[in-house]
């Protein structure tokens, strides 16, 4: 088949890790990327033409739109590319706050021949598909709480560039950079929260954005989840206890390019209540590999061709995740005042 012919817009270091994707899967072919970097318009040594803004980008013959731009612009990019009838993978979170994803959405209904999908990655490692796999089969029964920890020493990290610390680019702090992915797979795993309590907190570095966010929220189904999103985490950690009637998943440490949060672990524990006394069996799985970020791009290039619906990552995810942050702003009366946090459950769709 004819190769599908692909941008990217963004072309830091997301947009470079997008391009190994890219490379490595024979549906696809890179033509051309766009970055402020560029002066003007020209051509990678590789034969890659590059531009200095997405609309000389969008005049390219393109089929799918690749957007790892900042969280203020990424909305505009996306809606373009749609309106132009291109397939769109954008990176999380789907913009600054609510209303840039309703927009989106309606925008994405106006084309039903166009995918979109959201890179919430956190959904294409191995740990994770394998404990959503437990789950579904209910062998360990349901899950009555979760405890999520997901936490880094800074908001800007790994020489990054500072607009996460400024409000009118980023939209929030390390709940929506980061903690927006703890926040999918809670959703993932237990569905739709409904109550939510919460502080929210930049006391430590100072910025307008959050650099502590600690969550307490309720299914309808009277799942508990406790979740704290932090920049002020000196080891890196990702941390998430799953328990459930019948025994435990415990998903430690997830696989980065740097490394620093550790080993990708997913512990099973199976409970005897009989006989156990608070000691059960457990069987830990480690993972060596990261596969997620092709996996996640070679589902989306298998949705384009074989015309199948978006399933992870979709634009219902990232609203109803969105949703979620904002819930959690929001349940904070000194933050929803501070920085005017409108009510989430008065969304438009």
């Amino acid at each position: 088949m004819t190769k599908l012919k692909v941008g990217i817009a963004g072309y830091g270091i997301v947009g470079k890790r997008r391009r190994k994707c890219i490379e490595q899967n024979s549906n696809l072919e890179l033509i051309a990327v766009c970055d402020q970097i560029f002066q003007g318009r020209g051509v990678l040594e590789d034969g890659t033409r590059f531009y200095n803004n997405y609309r000389e980008l969008l005049e390219e013959d393109l089929h799918i739109l690749i957007v790892c731009m900042t969280n203020e612009i990424a909305p505009e990019v996306t809606t373009a590319g749609i309106e132009k009838g291109l397939h769109v993978f954008c990176e999380k979170p789907p913009g600054r706050d609510m209303s840039d994803i309703e927009n989106i959405i309606k925008i994405e209904k106006s084309f039903p021949g166009c995918k979109l999908m959201y890179g919430f990655n956190h959904r294409y490692h191995n740990s994770i598909k394998d404990a959503l796999k437990i789950i579904e089969s209910g062998e360990l029964g349901n899950i009555i709480n979760m405890r999520g920890i997901y936490g880094k020493s800074k908001i800007i990290t790994f020489n990054q560039t500072d607009w996460r610390t400024r409000r009118e680019i980023a939209g929030g702090g390390v709940l929506l950079d980061q903690g927006i992915h703890l926040v999918d797979l809670m959703r993932l795993f237990a569905g739709e929260f409904n109550e939510v309590k919460s502080f929210i907190s930049n006391g430590h570095w100072g910025y307008e954005v959050e650099d502590n966010a600690y969550a307490l929220m309720k299914t309808e189904s009277g799942v508990v989840a406790t979740l704290n999103s932090s920049a002020t985490q000196w080891r890196h950690r990702f941390n998430l206890d799953i328990n459930l009637e019948r025994g435990s998943l415990i998903l430690e440490g997830i696989l980065t390019s740097t490394k620093s949060y550790g080993e990708e672990t997913l512990t099973i524990v199976t409970v005897d209540h009989d006989n156990d006394q608070g000691d059960p069996q457990e069987k830990v799985i480690h993972y060596n590999k990261d596969t997620s970020w092709e996996d996640e791009i070679n589902q989306f290039t298998s949705n384009i061709i074989n015309n199948t619906p978006i399933t992870n990552g979709s634009s219902s995810d990232a609203l109803n995740t969105m949703k979620l942050v904002y819930m959690i702003y929001y349940a904070d009366p000194l933050w929803r005042e501070t920085y005017s946090i409108p009510n989430p459950n008065g969304s438009r769709l």
